[in-house]
């Protein structure tokens, strides 16, 4: 009788740490943190990342829109993650927004938060549901949470965010 082992393999020509066979159903997702929060949004969504930029303040525009940047000619909507999440602005002398910019419907957007972190491998497995004690808001545009070790990763749906008003 043979035992069934699970092995991973390093595929061939990929350099060491690189994505194994084993973490191809892994959805890979770039982290983020909002308000000291861990989140993640699909890898597969994100077009740059953005150190602080120059951001044009809208007239009339709804109070998640923190206005608009030049990206390379493009105008980007540059949408306040903490105001999107209906958390407290960022605090006097605390670091600029970084920028993670996605594209919906041919329009680029750029999502501000507190910072970038990694991209990292989430098998879907690890997915579970939101908790029934996470915010009404935050219930409204996560697809669930991971834990990542102590702390919980709410993974962002960018369709959700970014449908204001």
């Amino acid at each position: 009788m043979q035992s069934e082992a699970r092995a991973s393999c390093t595929l061939p020509g990929t350099l060491p740490g690189a994505p194994t066979v084993a973490d191809a159903a892994a959805e890979m997702v770039l982290t983020l943190t909002v308000a000291g929060q861990l989140c993640g949004v699909p890898v597969l969504a994100v077009r740059d990342i953005l150190a602080s930029q120059a951001i044009t303040r809208v007239p009339l525009a709804p109070p998640e829109v923190a206005g608009s940047l030049n990206l390379r000619g493009r105008i980007v909507t540059a949408i306040d993650l903490r105001r999107r999440l209906g958390l407290p602005n960022r605090p006097a002398g605390s670091p600029p927004p970084m920028s993670v910019v996605v594209e919906q419907g041919g329009e680029l957007y750029s999502l501000l938060s507190d910072s970038v972190g990694e991209v990292v491998p989430l098998p879907a497995e690890g997915l579970a549901g939101n908790p029934p004690t996470l915010d009404s808001v935050w219930r409204e545009v996560s697809r669930g949470v991971h834990r990542q070790g102590d702390r919980l990763l709410i993974m962002l749906d960018v369709d959700r965010i970014l449908a204001i008003g």
